[in-house]
Order: structure tokens, then C-alpha cells, then sequence
């Protein structure tokens, strides 16, 4: 009975932990280490939560995120998709990218209040 219960608590941790990437505002950025250098710097995103998943270490992730391209960037707002952004085949993210975010997250912003 114990064994039972330290595995369902056990399942339980790892799903509400595999959802901390996508509360509130969340920039996440899904690369690889070849596609490193194609990545942006989430710097700008500070005031919210940011995360970069690499697939040699997250794979679980990329497939229930169904990451097609390297890289890519999701904005989530309470744990829903707003925004993705994806490489495409060139490996390199558009040149708005950080323009497209930030628009999106001015958004949610302005429609909170």
C-alpha cells in the first residue's frame, strides 16, 4: 500500500511540475545543441517566466508540445498556447521574433485590467 501511494504521489509531483513551464506569462524556448546558435536571449522576458528546453534533455516535452522545428518559441498564458513561433526549416527564427512576443504579452497585459 505504501509502495502504491509513493508512486501516485510520485506521478502526481512530476505532472504538476512538468506544468510550471506554462503558469502566468511564460516565454519558452524549445532548441537543441545544434541549433543553439539560432536561439534568442530571453533576457527581455524577465519580469516573466522563462524556460529553454533543450530536446536531448526534455524529449517528453517537445512531443506533448508537438515541437515540429528547431528552434521554436511558445508563449503561454495560464497554461494556454497564445503564440508559437517556429524556425522552419531555415533553423532560424524570424527577425521579429522578440517584437511578436512582446505585442502578444502587451496584449494579455492590457487585458487583464
Amino acid at each position: 500500500m505504501k509502495r502504491l501511494l509513493a508512486i501516485i504521489l510520485i506521478f502526481l509531483y512530476t505532472n504538476i511540475a512538468a506544468q510550471d513551464y506554462k503558469d502566468q506569462i511564460s516565454v519558452v524556448q524549445f532548441s537543441a545543441p545544434f541549433t543553439q546558435s539560432s536561439e534568442i536571449s530571453l533576457k527581455n522576458f524577465s519580469d516573466h517566466n522563462t524556460h529553454t528546453f533543450h530536446i536531448t534533455e526534455k524529449g517528453d516535452v517537445f512531443k506533448k508540445e508537438n515541437i515540429t522545428y528547431l528552434p521554436t518559441i511558445i508563449l503561454f498564458h495560464n497554461g494556454k498556447e497564445v503564440v508559437r513561433i517556429e524556425s522552419g526549416i531555415s533553423l532560424k527564427l524570424p527577425e521579429d521574433t522578440l517584437d511578436i512576443i512582446n505585442d502578444n504579452i502587451e496584449e494579455i497585459l492590457a487585458n487583464k485590467f
